[in-house]
């Protein structure tokens, strides 16, 4: 990962002006943000490196940085550093409808590309067939990638298709196909899904894949979709970065009749 050079900003920091400091730093990097010089998903360089081309303390710089997180423009990461963050949004959210990956980023004008661990095809263990309504030893299509949004690592995804419902997977280039197009395009028109979601430590290894610290809160989504006919045609479990991801819902109460 690399981090955007914030190079010399437009309005510079001057101690004579009636404007605070922290005001003056946060107008600075927002402005850099807008001119496109910092893009969405990009990484800004180290708070050192920041104090020193803006002239401020450190305490000034966080809080400027807050500043900004708070008005949307950037998005903290636990141990890596601030982010700039999509358009109007401090983390990228799950709709409240069915959607993939390729299709949340898009919306919030966001490149998604995915890291490809593994694609293989097995036969079903008991378990993956009872979660997925099949015979035990039929063959399940294995796909694990990490997920990245403007190359940010956001989420650790592993997902379970039964092989004969996808048997031309291996013409499909995952780290930029959708994995919802593909198995619509072999005629699988995605209906509902069953979610449970849990919050979870990162083990080590995850910690890794997403560049956070062991231990770190994640938020692990375990997901069956459905197709028109009922049919089970994905399992899935995704586990978040719990910074950079937020689940927007929607509930509503039902007048209750008095008796």
């Amino acid at each position: 990962m690399t981090t955007t050079p914030i190079g010399p900003v437009g309005g510079v920091v001057r101690a004579d002006y009636p404007d605070p400091l922290w005001v003056q730093a946060a107008a600075s990097i927002r402005e850099r943000i807008g001119a496109g010089t910092l893009r969405a998903g990009s990484r800004l360089p180290p708070e050192r490196e920041l104090c020193l081309t803006l002239g401020i303390s450190r305490v000034t710089l966080r809080k400027a940085l807050q500043a900004l997180v708070e008005d949307g423009a950037l998005a903290p990461s636990h141990g890596r550093g601030w982010y700039v963050s999509g358009p109007g949004d401090t983390r990228n959210e799950w709709p409240n409808s069915l959607e993939s990956f390729s299709e949340t980023a898009e919306r919030m004008g966001l490149a998604a590309t995915s890291r490809v661990l593994e694609a293989s095809v097995a036969p079903s263990t008991i378990d993956d067939a009872e979660l997925l309504g099949i015979a035990p030893g039929l063959p399940l299509f294995r796909l694990g990638r990490v997920r990245m949004l403007g190359g940010v690592p956001i989420a650790l995804d592993w997902a379970l298709i039964p092989a004969a419902l996808l048997p031309d997977a291996d013409r499909y280039d995952f780290e930029t196909s959708s994995l919802y197009e593909a198995l619509t395009e072999t005629g699988n028109e995605l209906a509902n899904a069953e979610t449970t979601i849990e919050a979870r430590e990162a083990s080590a290894e995850v910690a890794d894949q997403l560049g956070v610290q062991p231990g770190t809160p994640t938020l692990v989504m375990h997901q069956v979709v459905r197709n028109r006919s009922e049919r089970a045609v994905l399992a899935s479990t995704v586990q978040y970065a719990g910074d950079r991801y937020r689940l927007r819902t929607y509930f509503s109460r039902h007048n209750r009749t008095e008796p």
